[in-house]
């Protein structure tokens, strides 16, 4: 049965400013409450290439300017997003890095969306279109608006700190269709479509499942405002020609990515288009599973494509089913059919373009969700009333509560792609990441394990064959290393990090001349990539004695990027060299600055201030060396002869004792305690 257009609206139910107040309390309450332990997430996946290593984003000038290359497989999340790099720039202005800046931004930004929602589902249920439900417009409001910002299925938009571009493109989606109802009430003032307006064209530039924003609202308008789609475009063409502008500012921020967002979704990227729609069938069921019952999350599902004709069938029924309902609704000009449509539509989009690596992504229901929500909501208070009310809160609870499970899984890169291992053993991108994020832990062997799995999975992976590389020449079997990545570069010739890799694997084996070649050719095929390349040359020509131009290219290195830590501590060895001791401390000071867990630039530092003469300083440095790497043998070593000097003998024994019981080759070491050995402990005192 239709719900009938009445031509005026029905009287406004009478709410209190401090009871709406109290309304939004509570929102943000839940939320914070649902996400207070999420802060201390790190940065993970693609964060590293949008924000850490997003120089767009460290100066406002240039934060509206993304960058349209990076990230290997696909390209960044921020390319051709300037808003969403915008907030990232605003972020890196406060606090830099920091990533506890960035997950209070992200949960003010999925706050603000719970109140808009808040505001349109309240509105709407006002709508003389839906009049007999006026009473029920605050209560049922409210629990949409908490349940929608508390479940589970939104923590990848809201934790995962890169996917604001989903949150904040939801929250301009959102205000966009606010601000249009605001504008058509009695008396309302004129800045309200403007604003819908500006929402529209700051959601195009945060990602492009906005585009069906404009065609929203004129589906809302025509349901439940003004009729007809006749009578929506006579009386606010205005509007509508604002919002499809939006169009041309989206259409020229696509065309920057390539049209493509980096060969990663479209239909000229290889992919089969009934392939693709077969798995996307069962994806748009997960959703609404997931919906119902948010549990096993998925981080990262994997390329998976169809399935059986069978299973693919019953996806395929339930959707068209689902569809079907949509269609008819929207002929009635029912709430169901607008709730229908805003779920396709938004998902349309990512479910429709093919895409090569993610068939199935979890943060696309952000906004999808809330029509699921909303129609749940109001469909319990219709059958159950205020007894109806008390069942939502007990669920706002419960799933407040899993969020708040779900968000430790973020709690390090290792936890997480832990997570989605044990859930997707088969996912090959999962075995690489979780081993890339033991290798940082370094636990080395353990890395290596994963990469070999995820080679075993899919054998021409190349950044496994990469990564296992990087994991053998740790592990000491550079010979190993380089067939690895001569293997990753004949997948992919044009990876600049490869070649890059593949000369230091080269340079531990004194092969210097090959390991130059491969730095020169890292070096055409990313020019980006010039401050680490010049870092690896200077290496080379400091082995090969060529100290005062490996000075030329450490400078250089750094006039690209003066946070380059190892950049610093290799500028400081060059310099130690010379002699220009304070010159170098200093650059060992500034790579411990920048990074403070560096073993290296301390054991560097201890040994500067021990020619020096500043040996207390020096002994601080080794001991710091010594707290981040216990088996550092010749700091051990350098720290015994330290505390010789100072008259402490018998623990400058025990440090040269360990130093050769981790590395009996230590000839210093060795020496050393053999002299102490043949003289008695006084004359060691009159030595000194």
């Amino acid at each position: 049965m239709s719900l009938t257009v009445q031509p005026s609206p029905s009287p406004a139910l009478p709410v209190s400013g401090r009871t709406l107040l109290l309304a939004a309390g509570l929102i943000v309450a839940a939320t914070f409450a649902a996400y207070q332990n999420s802060f201390r997430g790190p940065f993970i996946l693609d964060d590293e290439g949008s924000i850490t290593d997003n120089l767009t984003i460290r100066r406002l000038a240039s934060a509206l300017s993304p960058p349209h290359e990076g990230a290997h497989d696909g390209g960044l999340t921020v390319s051709g997003r300037p808003f969403v790099n915008l907030s990232l720039a605003l972020n890196y202005a406060v606090g830099g890095t920091a990533v506890r800046g960035y997950h209070w931004a992200n949960l003010a930004i999925h706050t603000a969306a719970a109140l808009v929602l808040f505001g349109v589902v309240r509105r709407t249920l006002r709508q003389p279109a839906l009049s007999r439900h006026g009473a029920a417009a605050l209560p049922v409001a409210l629990a949409t608006a908490v349940i929608w910002a508390v479940h589970p299925l939104q923590t990848e938009a809201v934790t995962y700190v890169v996917q604001r571009a989903e949150s904040l493109m939801g929250l301009c989606y959102l205000l966009t269709l606010y601000a249009f109802i605001r504008g058509t009430e009695p008396g309302a003032a004129r800045g309200w479509p403007i604003l819908a307006v500006a929402a529209c064209v700051l959601g195009m530039a945060s990602k492009e499942v906005m585009v069906s924003a404009p065609l929203m609202v004129l589906l809302y308008d025509r349901t439940f405002v003004a009729g007809s789609f006749r009578d929506a475009w006579r009386q606010r063409r205005g509007l509508y020609a604002g919002l499809a502008a939006s169009w041309l500012l989206l259409g020229y921020l696509v065309a920057s990515t390539g049209g493509n967002r980096g060969g990663s979704i479209g239909f000229g990227i290889g992919v089969d288009w009934w392939a693709h729609a077969a798995t996307q069938f069962r994806a748009v069921t997960r959703y609404l599973e997931l919906s119902l019952w948010p549990s096993p999350l998925v981080f990262d599902y994997g390329t998976e494509w169809g399935g059986p004709a069978s299973e693919v069938a019953l996806h395929a029924l339930l959707v068209v089913g689902l569809a079907a309902i949509t269609v008819l609704g929207l002929r009635r000009s029912s709430a169901i059919g607008f709730a229908g449509a805003w779920f396709f539509a938004i998902l349309a989009p990512t479910s429709l373009l093919p895409a090569d690596t993610q068939m199935t992504v979890e943060h696309r229901m952000y906004l999808p969700l809330a029509a699921v929500v909303a129609l749940g909501a109001a469909g319990l208070h219709a059958l159950l009333g205020r007894r109806g009310l008390i069942g939502l809160a007990g669920l706002a609870i419960g799933l407040g509560w899993l969020t708040a499970q779900r968000n430790l899984d973020y709690r390090s890169a290792v936890a997480i792609w832990q997570d989605t291992v044990t859930k997707r053993p088969d996912n090959a991108r999962a075995q690489l990441n979780l081993g890339a994020a033991l290798l940082l832990q370094g636990r080395t062997a353990d890395a290596a394990g994963h990469f070999e799995q995820a080679l075993r999975i899919k054998p021409d992976y190349s950044m496994a064959h990469n990564n296992l590389g990087v994991a053998l020449v740790q592990l000491g079997r550079a010979p190993e290393a380089i067939g690895h990545y001569e293997e990753a570069l004949r997948l992919n010739p044009a990876d600049g990090e490869i070649p890059h890799n593949l000369g230091d694997a080269l340079l531990l084996l004194g092969r210097v001349p090959e390991a130059t070649e491969q730095y020169h050719r890292a070096l055409r095929l990313r020019p980006d990539y010039a401050d680490a390349q010049d870092n690896n040359l200077g290496n080379v020509l400091l082995h090969e004695g060529q100290t005062a131009r490996a000075i030329e290219l450490f400078e250089a290195a750094l006039r690209l990027n003066p946070r380059f830590a190892e950049a610093h501590n290799n500028l400081g060895n060059a310099l130690a060299q010379l002699g220009r001791l304070p010159e170098a401390i200093g650059h060992y000071k500034t790579a411990l600055l920048i990074q403070p867990d560096d073993p290296e630039a301390h054991f560097n530092l201890g040994n500067a201030f021990y020619q020096s003469g500043q040996l207390q300083e020096a002994m601080s440095q080794y001991d710091a060396a010594l707290r981040l790497k216990p088996d550092f043998a010749m700091a051990h070593s350098n720290l015994g002869s330290v505390l010789l000097r100072v008259g402490r003998r018998e623990e400058a024994v025990r440090q040269y004792n360990e130093a050769l019981r981790i590395d009996p080759g230590q000839a210093e070491a060795r020496d050393n305690l053999a002299r102490l050995q043949a003289i008695t402990p006084g004359e060691t005192k009159a030595q000194n």
